[in-house]
């Protein structure tokens, strides 16, 4: 197992393993489709994502919040899975 496989298992772990079931949702399942094909950078964004208080993290995703800069390109990620099925 690489270093990087090694961070993707602790990352997918920590997504689905969050202080509120909404993050898990959004964070696991976001974990689960596009975790194995981010090259060490997007993972080191990820990680950080991952640093950060869930109740910050679910305003940024709702667009009830703005996402510092950096997070700015994920969290339009994560909203898209956050939005409900129309």
């Amino acid at each position: 197992m690489t270093d990087l496989d090694a961070r993707r298992k602790r990352a997918r772990i920590r997504a689905w393993r969050r202080g509120i079931k909404e993050m898990d949702l959004i964070l696991g399942g976001h974990a689960d489709v596009e975790l194995q094909n981010m090259d060490a950078s997007e993972l080191a964004l990820f990680e950080a994502i991952l640093a950060e208080n869930d109740h910050d993290l679910f305003q940024w995703v709702t667009g009830q919040g703005t996402p510092p800069a950096r997070y700015a390109p994920l969290m339009s990620a994560l909203s898209k899975r956050a939005a409900p099925a129309k």
